[in-house]
């Protein structure tokens, strides 16, 4: 504990980090606060029917990822995820399409063209969205609406609003990654999830100690119990690395000796961290804009399990598609050819291996030989939930059991931990922990 609050005063006199993780506060703040703003022309006590859609389902997911906002019809209903689906279009075009590999290519530059794509693609997606998310709002708590006020007008204006609004949640986001502490967007999506934890515990609680065949206050410590070591184990997987030495040779420069001696590239077990989940969600909210946010009781046998997260179907398609975008992810953020240079141009090499094309076929064997397992459990992870609920653990707090919730939380506290640690390793402060350094998504590749 005295280290702790030792550690706190030390933030703290560091100017710079204290108001980074002000801004930080700020931001984030803002975005919870704009979660309550309803939409206008919308009574907020009507809205019972929207809630009760979305306190089960893949509909709850969504939810969750907004904060609350979808199910109170707040001006960020939409959240960040709109953002995501672009973001996932525009990689997947960075590989399949020549141009915009040669932009990849092009460093900064590149980079911010194809941010700024991404933001257009963002603002089209918006368009189907926003009135996706506005009929279902009509069906669901058409009485919500205001009499006087004409739908055709209403669409337009809460459209613009919506699309809007979910932008400046990404600028946001945006903000937070520059001048804050973290990654932005990441950092918004855990905190949308984190606000409903409270809630989701105590119901759970309440639930189980006066339901009869609840199991009472035993069974719900249980669940507490379990929910821990869930956490502990996915912050041990997340963490998890495999080193690769390296040897550097020695060289002089006038007088000076350089090298010689040896460090390591870690590899994580993680390496995409928790990208992968983030865009699989992404893409399993496809069926619900596709039968409009309504009533599925109408739609296919094969749509009801698509837009039902406890189905075989949806978690087989998830599991698959979480596997997918770990090879895919792990493979544009990692380059083996690129690290094998390196480390060629600074005298380095990894010992009883050739430096160059061997090198970079180690490389990329060993990330192989990671991926697969780390792919794997991710989705075993991701999956967990819909046991929970099988097991008759209530939608909202099963959510919280693995899957996309946890390791989201898992993964962005252990890398704002990082990039706190950092600043304080920097000024020559102790870190967050006297074992040694929290190892976030800047310790994939020592180059």
């Amino acid at each position: 504990m005295k280290k702790f609050v030792e550690t706190l005063k030390n933030i703290w006199l560091i100017e710079d980090l204290r108001n980074r993780i002000l801004i930080t506060l700020l931001f984030t703040a803002i975005y919870r606060f704009g979660s309550f703003i309803v939409l206008p022309g919308i009574n907020p006590d009507n809205l019972a029917k929207l809630r009760e859609q979305t306190s089960e389902g893949l509909m709850s997911l969504l939810n969750m990822f907004s904060g609350g906002a979808f199910s109170n019809a707040s001006i960020f209903a939409l959240g960040i995820m709109p953002y995501i689906s672009a973001s996932i279009v525009i990689q997947l075009l960075g590989v399949a399409v020549p141009y915009f590999q040669k932009m990849q290519r092009e460093g900064e530059s590149g980079r911010r063209k194809m941010n700024q794509y991404t933001r257009y693609l963002t603002l089209v997606i918006l368009l189907f969205q926003a009135p996706s998310y506005l009929i279902n709002l009509k069906v669901q708590a058409g009485g919500a609406l205001a009499p006087t006020i004409s739908w055709t007008a209403f669409m337009i204006t809460a459209t613009i609003i919506l699309a809007a609004g979910s932008m400046f949640v990404l600028w946001l986001g945006e903000r937070i990654t520059d001048k804050g502490i973290g990654n932005g967007i990441s950092l918004l999506i855990m905190v949308g999830i984190i606000a409903r934890l409270p809630r989701a515990i105590f119901q759970e609680g309440f639930s189980r100690m006066t339901n009869a065949a609840g199991g009472g206050l035993v069974f719900f410590l249980i669940e507490i119990a379990v929910l821990l070591a869930v956490v502990c184990g996915s912050i041990l997987l997340v963490q998890g690395t495999r080193k690769i030495p390296v040897q550097y040779a020695k060289r002089l420069v006038g007088n000076q000796q350089y090298g010689g001696a040896r460090q390591y590239i870690p590899l994580k077990l993680f390496a995409a961290n928790v990208m992968p989940i983030i865009f699989a969600q992404a893409l399993m909210f496809i069926p619900i804009t596709l039968v409009g946010y309504t009533s599925v009781d109408n739609a296919t046998p094969v749509m009801r399990m698509l837009v039902d997260h406890t189905s075989w179907l949806y978690n087989l398609i998830f599991a698959v598609l979480i596997i997918a975008f770990t090879y895919f992810y792990t493979a544009i953020t990692l380059n083996p050819t690129q690290m094998a240079e390196d480390m060629k141009r600074n005298n380095g090499f990894i010992p009883g291996v050739k430096p160059g094309h061997d090198t970079a076929n180690y490389i990329d064997q060993v990330m192989s030989r990671l991926t697969l397992p780390g792919s794997i459990l991710l989705a075993i992870i991701a999956c967990m939930p819909a046991f929970a609920g099988l097991l008759g653990i209530s939608t909202e707090f099963a959510q919280f059991f693995g899957g996309t919730s946890l390791l989201i939380l898992v993964g962005v506290v252990l890398d704002t931990l990082q990039q706190v640690e950092s600043h304080l390793l920097m000024r020559h402060y102790d870190g967050l922990l006297s074992s040694g350094r929290i190892r976030g998504r800047s310790d994939v590749s020592a180059y």
